[in-house]
């Protein structure tokens, strides 16, 4: 029984990993061509199409691709510090006061997850106009923060309300105040909350193509999803191109999910209070 198991388990594996294994064949395919066969093991290797993708340059000689792989790093990075750092002292009021509008509050942020980011864009576009933050990376993380906010402070405050009050009054008792119990005791113990919202944070803005496009109109402010639309064209494809991009795209996502793994699957809270 226990073979059987094993063997099922080895075929969804090998099922999900052969769209991934057929992306590295286009990539190290030295052509632009779409890959054909069902086979995954590339006939020829090289590292064509990953030099072209790593090496593009503009007409003066910049390099446009580290400009743009740095846009899409900072812009990921700052998304994720602020909407990390704006959730979650929204979420822990949320979760340990009560005051007028509470249940509102929640519900209108609710309420904005059911409608998509496409349809703000128009509105967002003539308030970045108006603060003169179009083309700038600022207005990208603004942009990103906002819409990330909601759902994050949903996310934290269902993490808070699991997270034992005793704690929390033992400290009050002891003459602590609410920004230490916060800072020395609730976020300590919220981290693997912490490090899902920052991680769905960052992936959102990591993979935002639709305002990004809209609202950078320099090819050296592009952000790296921007960069692999241009790849796919109305007439034709750069298949090869596009599949090396793609691969080094979600590489820094891969990395940061290694990295954070640890508190993703801890429960720290497991013991903190006896009886």
């Amino acid at each position: 029984m226990q073979l059987l198991v094993h063997l099922f388990l080895v075929v969804v594996t090998l099922c999900t990993l052969y769209p991934v294994l057929w992306v590295v064949k286009m990539a190290l395919t030295p052509s632009q061509a779409f890959a054909v066969g069902l086979s995954p093991i590339p006939d020829t290797v090289a590292a064509d199409n990953f030099r072209s993708v790593v090496g593009n340059t503009a007409m003066d000689g910049t390099w446009v691709f580290g400009h743009q792989l740095l846009n899409s790093v900072l812009v990921s990075a700052a998304t994720a510090l602020v909407g990390l750092l704006v959730s979650v002292l929204a979420a822990y009021a949320m979760s340990r006061f009560r005051f007028p509008g509470r249940q509102l509050s929640m519900s209108s942020m609710f309420l904005t997850q059911m409608f998509p980011g496409t349809l703000m864009m128009v509105p967002l576009y003539a308030i970045l106009d108006r603060l003169n933050l179009l083309d700038q990376l600022a207005g990208l993380v603004v942009v990103y923060a906002t819409t990330s906010v909601p759902f994050s402070v949903w996310l934290l405050k269902g993490y808070f309300d699991t997270l034992p009050k005793d704690l929390e009054e033992a400290a009050l008792m002891d003459g602590a105040s609410r920004a230490q119990i916060l800072v020395r005791i609730v976020l300590p113990l919220a981290r693997p909350g912490m490090a899902v919202t920052g991680l769905f944070s960052f992936m959102t803005a990591w993979n935002e193509y639709i305002l990004a496009a809209k609202f950078m109109s320099r090819e050296v402010s592009y952000t790296l999803p921007v960069v692999l639309a241009q790849y796919a064209g109305t007439k034709s494809t750069a298949w090869g191109n596009f599949a090396a991009g793609a691969l080094i795209v979600s590489i820094p996502v891969m990395a940061l999910f290694f990295a954070l793994q640890k508190h993703l699957v801890g429960g720290l809270t497991a013991g903190a209070v006896k009886g």
